[in-house]
């Protein structure tokens, strides 16, 4: 049964965006956007490059629904404190995520090269990055820091097999977002047997 999204918000943005993008680059942003696919909306297919251990390939959306369902999760760049978290957190969860038979994939607006490189240093082998060349996915799926364009907010997707929308989960915060997309695919998976 789909569940309602959720939109977790710190109270105060400003320190974990210091963390997220250096000193600097906070002062510019009053804060992110809220993704607007709901639940229940058609994730919109895309074909990205990707990496998985430092090697590319493409990886597109419907091909991956056709082994179960997809956690998609978006992140502002590469190499920065709460990505890296956020991408040790997904590694350790990943073989969780295959046994319910979900395939766990990063987009960020970095290149091929560097998620050639996070894909093996943050993310440890264990599961894919895609180089979001254009951001076309991020405005696809309003997933874009406002003041940013082109960069990525900290938004997580449980997409079915069926490309419905099954969960929606956006925090700056990066250690929410596998406790969440977890619940959501064993939610699913209940709901098949």
């Amino acid at each position: 049964m789909p569940q309602s999204p959720t939109f977790a918000r710190p109270l105060s943005r400003r320190p974990l965006l210091a963390t997220l993008l250096g000193a600097g680059g906070a002062s510019l942003l009053p804060g992110s956007a809220q993704a607007a696919l709901a639940v229940g909306a058609l994730a919109p297919d895309f074909t990205v490059d990707a990496a998985l251990g430092g090697q590319p390939f493409k990886f597109t959306l419907s091909q991956a629904l056709k082994q179960g369902p997809v956690v998609l999760y978006f992140y502002p760049k590469a190499f920065t404190s709460g990505c890296t978290v956020e991408a040790h957190l997904f590694a350790e969860a990943t073989p969780q995520f295959k046994a319910l038979g979900a395939t766990v994939i990063g987009l960020s607006n970095d290149t091929l090269e560097t998620v050639k490189k996070f894909s093996t240093e943050a993310c440890r082998n264990a599961f894919a990055v895609g180089a979001d060349d254009g951001a076309k996915v991020i405005k696809a799926y309003d997933a874009g820091l406002m003041l940013i364009p082109g960069m990525a907010d900290r938004v997580s997707f449980v997409i079915a097999p069926d490309r419905k929308i099954l969960h929606v989960y956006s925090s700056l915060s990066p250690e929410g977002h596998i406790t969440e997309t977890m619940k959501a695919v064993q939610a699913w998976r209940a709901a098949q047997r």
